[in-house]
């Protein structure tokens, strides 16, 4: 079947944004630096996250206080920072997988090392309560294209098995992941995916080198693909350059992502 670029135009939905409180019902650890954890409660009534990148706020508290700073929001539901005297303690994760009929959503936390979201998910126990906001809206890409490309690193394994769960059974993706070692690998499911891990084995992370190697040597399918990359800011974007010149891939047909910035720090130490 052909397909126009009308047929395969991504389309953004907005959401209304309204602040959660959830609790927490249980917690997985998935990967010695992944952990998981289930939320519930009735604030979850209308929740909606249609695309696996889709981003959720987390407001996490100060030391020694008890509930977390919140930004007023402008009527463009855009946080106004003259509001506040302090900036929130936020950071944004994605919705990994929400259950409207148990009413259960599951956010998985990287485990770097420190920051607010790192302290709170080690220490996260059943029955603590979580403050959340968003997604704000989704980016739908659609699943008519020849194949997917998918490259990421920790920090990108949540969306990314959300993504290959939710393509159809019969869509093909590539992903390449770069990870230190094999007990960073993380349990993606089955199917018609070619998975490439990239260890850097000590190597600082925030580098473009070994996925940028690894890119040029794996074999791409033939057809039409969308590409999602989501790494550090510089790297995601001079891979996304990679792609355009050198593999194929079009401007209206990549999503290039910078979900950590490295400013000099490795991963274990951002916020």
């Amino acid at each position: 079947m052909e397909f126009s670029k009308k047929d395969r135009e991504v389309k953004t939905v907005m959401h209304e944004l309204k602040r959660r409180v959830l609790t927490v019902q249980k917690t997985e650890q998935i990967t010695p630096n992944i952990k998981r954890i289930t939320l519930t409660g009735p604030d979850l009534s209308g929740f909606t996250s249609l695309s696996p990148d889709d981003h959720m706020k987390i407001f996490f508290t100060y030391p020694g206080e008890s509930e977390p700073v919140f930004p007023s929001m402008n009527p463009e539901a855009l946080p106004d920072p003259s509001d506040s005297a302090r900036k929130p303690l936020m950071r944004d994760y994605t919705p990994r997988f929400f259950d409207s009929d148990k009413n259960e959503l599951q956010i998985e936390f990287v485990l770097h090392g420190e920051g607010p979201g790192n302290d709170w998910a080690l220490q996260a126990e059943p029955g603590q309560h979580l403050h959340v906001a968003g997604p704000r809206g989704s980016r739908v890409v659609p699943y008519n294209f020849d194949w997917y490309l998918m490259i990421g690193d920790e920090t990108s394994l949540p969306s990314i098995a959300r993504r290959l769960e939710e393509l159809p059974a019969a869509a093909k993706a590539v992903v390449i992941v770069e990870v230190e070692g094999p007990a960073g690998q993380y349990p993606l499911p089955s199917g018609s995916h070619e998975m490439h891990w990239v260890y850097r084995k000590g190597q600082a992370a925030g580098s473009e080198k070994l996925l940028h190697e690894k890119i040029l040597e794996v074999p791409f399918p033939v057809g039409d693909y969308f590409s999602w990359i989501a790494t550090e800011k510089k790297v995601a974007f001079a891979l996304k350059e990679l792609l355009l010149t050198v593999k194929g891939a079009q401007e209206d047909w990549i999503k290039a992502t910078g979900y950590w910035n490295r400013s000099g720090l490795n991963i274990k130490d951002l916020p």
